[in-house]
């Protein structure tokens, strides 16, 4: 019996070649080695970008096969609870033996052995060996020689990268390097797609926590609203103490409509399909469900909004919603006065995104802003104070274009950073 092995594998039996005058097997084909290179790089660009295990698994299986020029290749996971090593993929066997088939994964089988000491292993004539048994699967298929290497990474061994053959050669040690180089490239794709799954389900888990948080918030948010009305409607004598009430609930319920949007809409992106990013919404339909309830309680007015899906985090969202609550706000108590527009009017809202920055305007056909009209810390009105906070507080800028006829406030907040 004759068996090649590798140094650090397995010791070679007794009946080695031990005459220093015996024949030496060739060097290898430079021109192989080269080939096994360029097929190595190929399949070390699609384990950087893989995401499924099993065409990695099998993409292996073929190009070390290919690069070995062998008939057979199979990559095998250890399964712990069994302690066996299952087919997971390869080329040359059939349906029956991928993700089907299994081999022994103690010491006495070639697979095994790689497996639990970590030492590749060589087997040129496996009919002959005294130090393996030969597995049932490889005598059923004719399997002459065969070559085994460890998939291994930080969490430990996966299983075996095996190239099997049923014709008659040598396998040499100068193989290992190209299969440990497959297996080595296995085990850390292996380990960075279950580093990521890790990830996602931890994503996963935050994002179901924060809607779940947020759905409470809003549920909270709501008593308040509802106090507040309740303590409005009993304050009935004292007019300037039921608006102040009135409108400190419109801006709980605005922040509340915030939490309500990250709730029903946390796990999809702003054009309803795929995972989203915990803490953020699309503003559209924000947008769209404020100026509805807005308009539910302003008979008479025409409200409307036009806004395009744009995804932004909830600290960013809380102030545009409370700003555009403030000036629709504010639009429907003075754009048209009853003795001058007993009909009302129209009260528009528009959201898009101009390059990096998030335009929001809200604008009337009413009677026009007063000449001495502020925005900021020096105005007279509650409202355009917190308007001025809010703007300041979202980083951006809000204009009173002249448009003739009406009112026009245009905020830009910057989307870029």
């Amino acid at each position: 019996m004759t068996a090649q092995t590798d140094q650090t594998a397995v010791e070679p039996s007794p009946d080695a070649p031990a005459d220093p005058a015996a024949p030496r097997p060739a060097p290898p084909d430079l021109g192989d080695r080269l080939r096994q290179q360029v097929i190595l790089s190929e399949f070390g660009v699609e384990a950087l970008r893989g995401t499924d295990v099993d065409h990695l698994l099998q993409r292996a299986a073929e190009l070390c096969a290919q690069g070995m020029g062998a008939e057979f290749c199979k990559a095998l996971e250890y399964r712990r609870g069994e302690d066996t090593l299952l087919v997971r993929a390869g080329v040359g066997w059939g349906p029956e033996v991928i993700g089907q088939a299994r081999v022994g994964a103690d010491l006495a089988s070639p697979a095994g052995f790689a497996l639990k000491t970590g030492r590749p292993v060589i087997s040129n004539h496996l009919a002959e060996e005294t130090r393996f048994r030969t597995p049932q699967l490889m005598a059923e298929y004719g399997i002459r020689r065969a070559i085994n290497v460890l998939i291994e990474n930080r969490d430990g061994a996966f299983g075996v990268l095996e190239v099997d053959d049923t014709r008659e050669g040598m396998f040499e040690e100068s193989d290992i390097a190209f299969m440990q180089g497959f297996a080595n490239l296995l085990g850390g794709a292996i380990e960075r797609q279950r580093t990521e799954s890790l990830l996602r389900a931890a994503l996963a888990r935050q994002d179901l926590l924060a809607r779940e948080m947020s759905h409470r918030v809003k549920n909270s948010l709501a008593i308040v609203a509802s106090l507040l009305a309740l303590q409005a409607r009993a304050a009935e004598a004292e007019p300037a103490v039921q608006t102040a009430l009135s409108d400190a609930r419109s801006r709980v319920e605005a922040i509340a409509g915030v939490h309500d949007q990250l709730w029903r809409q946390g796990d999809k992106t702003g054009d309803g399909e795929g995972e989203g990013v915990p803490g953020e919404l699309d503003l559209a339909p924000f947008l769209e469900k404020l100026v509805a309830n807005l308009d539910s309680g302003a008979p008479g007015q025409s409200l409307t909004c036009t806004a395009a899906a744009q995804r932004i985090s909830a600290d960013r969202a809380i102030p545009i919603g409370l700003l555009v609550n403030e000036l629709v706000t504010n639009a429907l108590k003075y754009a048209y006065p009853p003795e001058t527009h007993p009909d009302g009017g129209a009260i528009r809202v528009r959201a898009e995104r101009e390059l990096d920055t998030l335009v929001v305007e809200v604008a009337d056909d009413g009677v026009g802003l007063p000449a001495d009209f502020e925005i900021g810390r020096s105005s007279k009105s509650l409202g355009m104070r917190v308007v001025g906070s809010l703007t300041r507080q979202l980083g951006g800028t809000l204009t009173v274009p002249r448009t003739g006829q009406g009112a026009c406030f245009r905020l830009e907040v910057p989307l870029a950073g």
